[in-house]
């Protein structure tokens, strides 16, 4: 059997889902299981098949179990980014990149993480994005080029920290 590669996190990320899972074995089983209830009281006087209420909540009971497998899959086989603030020259991730495209003066930062962490509103972008692939290994100074749906766009690492 072939085992899947491990999710990468950060450490607040890890912290995240963690806190996720818990939230969603207790509070969220005992609301759905509420809601279910209630729905079940509601619908005796009425045509059980039209119990809208009670099909939204086992909708909700389902989607609910299914997040919590999905976090057990993820937490069961994780690999924590290693976020080593000793001075290096090589973009890695979990490193705050900074890079500004060739030709402009604005400099743009983003924190290079695993897929699951990705946020590029916040700045986070994943190491399996166009720019987070080229961008690892690379050193201070050096230019990418990322395949744009604009065209080619070339970048200039800055920053490395």
């Amino acid at each position: 059997m072939l085992s899947k590669k491990p999710t990468l996190l950060t450490h607040e990320g890890l912290a995240r889902l963690s806190k996720e899972l818990e939230h969603l074995r207790t509070v969220g089983r005992e609301e759905v299981a509420e809601r279910l209830h209630q729905a079940f009281e509601d619908g005796q006087d009425d045509d059980f098949v039209d119990n809208a209420e009670l099909e939204a909540a086992r909708n909700a009971q389902a989607f609910l179990e299914g997040r919590i497998q999905e976090l057990d899959e993820i937490l069961n086989n994780y690999q924590i980014i290693d976020e080593d603030m000793a001075p290096h020259d090589r973009v890695k991730l979990g490193d705050w990149v900074t890079v500004s495209e060739v030709g402009s003066d604005e400099n743009e930062r983003y924190q290079l993480v695993g897929p699951l962490e990705a946020d590029p509103v916040a700045g986070r972008i994943s190491n399996e994005s166009p720019l987070g692939k080229v961008l690892v290994g690379v050193k201070v100074g050096e230019v990418v080029r990322v395949n744009a749906p604009r065209g080619i766009t070339e970048f200039r690492v800055v920053q490395v920290e």
